[in-house]
């Protein structure tokens, strides 16, 4: 398991992991998290770590292809990516949706792309 600490442009420090993979690249990993921590953007929530985990990935895109998003879009298996991300919420209640000082644990983000050259997109997020 790759572990290390992403420092964004905000200065919010970012706990990354990423397991051993025979799907993708280690730089094919990394291009999806960044895509992640660009798009964070919950109100009043920090991003505190996002995961890559093959079996954990294969078991939710699996999932994703039959019932989910993944099941009309045409997109195939080697095309799809699932990270896990934890975040935390702060107490001043200003979030509209999520609780105020409160952890957020395995949030799903998918991602997917049209062949192996291309970027990722994020397709479908949540639990």
């Amino acid at each position: 398991m790759l572990l290390f600490t992403f420092s964004n442009c905000s200065n919010k420090d970012i706990s990354i992991e990423i397991g051993p993979s025979s799907s993708f690249t280690e730089k094919e990993i990394e291009n999806a998290i960044n895509l992640v921590i660009d798009s964070f953007s919950f109100p009043d929530s920090k991003l505190t770590s996002v995961i890559y985990d093959e079996e954990v990935s294969n078991s939710l895109k699996g999932s994703y292809l039959q019932h989910g998003k993944g099941s009309i879009n045409g997109v195939l298996y080697e095309n799809v990516i699932v990270l896990i991300s934890n975040f935390d919420v702060d107490g001043s209640g200003n979030n509209p949706v999520l609780n105020p000082d409160s952890t957020y644990y395995d949030y799903q983000w998918i991602l997917i792309r049209d062949n192996k050259e291309s970027k990722w997109i994020i397709d479908d997020q949540g639990y």
